[in-house]
């Protein structure tokens, strides 16, 4: 399979170099095409460069991607370039995309305003497959741990019969020997306390994630995550829920005999 790779901490970011080589070990074509700077928190926006009527590009590689392997900077956030992707900007359209592996863990809300996340809700909405990840520190020491995570993760995510939700993984930055394992996990929601929400939000999306900074519930992604669990966790955005409640409406025609 084709499986293209994007982020949004930028080209240069080295958990680029962990994702794409998880899925090159598991026997796919791989494509590296990431913004060609930070698009962090940039959700699912389009933003980007024009040339020429397309997108701009430019060379780019992070450092210690093994040779072989394709890469490019892209002018754009990463939710642009999965659409372009979808649409054959960087050759033959990818069955799969990996979002990441982003700077920062992506839990609960957080989702909603990643651009890890956001790459991958956009190839989803396309009909293309989608993995983000996310490791919970600013400056990661462990990738061989997230290599690990990945690999389980990854295997289980191509085992599955796809649909439009996106598989969200977060990895704790701990040795393998101290990881506790990796677990389904709902999202979790901040704390109501109103004295302590301002104080969370600065430090999830600002500082260093450690289990002292934010408190969420134990068994969300945020609280399996503090504990050295990593966590999966299923997201949908774009799809019709048909076990919502019937939502009323009006027939035109019936509003003008009405009238």
């Amino acid at each position: 399979m084709r499986v293209l790779i994007t982020n949004d901490d930028g080209i240069d970011s080295p958990g680029l170099v962990t994702l794409a080589h998880v899925a090159a070990d598991a026997g796919h074509d791989v494509i590296v095409a990431a913004p060609n700077r930070q698009y962090s928190g940039y959700s699912a926006a389009l933003s980007g460069e024009a040339e020429n009527g397309v997108v701009k590009t430019s060379p780019g590689r992070p450092d210690g991607l093994r040779e072989g392997i394709e890469s490019i900077a892209v002018h754009a956030s990463p939710a642009l370039i999965a659409y372009a992707a979808g649409l054959g900007a960087f050759g033959q359209r990818p069955d799969l995309l990996l979002s990441g592996i982003n700077l920062g863990p992506n839990v609960g809300p957080a989702v909603i305003h990643s651009g890890t996340v956001g790459a991958a809700l956009s190839a989803s909405a396309q009909g293309i497959p989608a993995l983000a990840s996310s490791i919970a520190a600013e400056h990661p020491k462990h990738w061989d741990t997230a290599y690990l995570v990945l690999t389980r993760a990854f295997e289980w995510f191509t085992s599955q019969t796809q649909d439009t939700r996106v598989l969200n993984v977060n990895i704790p930055d701990v040795p393998p020997a101290e990881l506790r394992g990796l677990r389904a996990a709902r999202l979790a929601t901040f704390d109501v306390d109103t004295d302590v929400v301002n104080q969370q939000i600065d430090k999830l999306l600002f500082r260093p994630f450690a289990s002292h900074d934010v408190h969420f519930e134990d068994d969300t992604d945020a609280g399996y995550l503090a504990r050295g669990w990593a966590t999966m966790s299923l997201l949908r955005s774009h799809s019709h829920d048909d076990g919502a409640v019937v939502l009323p409406g009006f027939d035109t025609e019936s509003e003008e005999v009405r009238r």
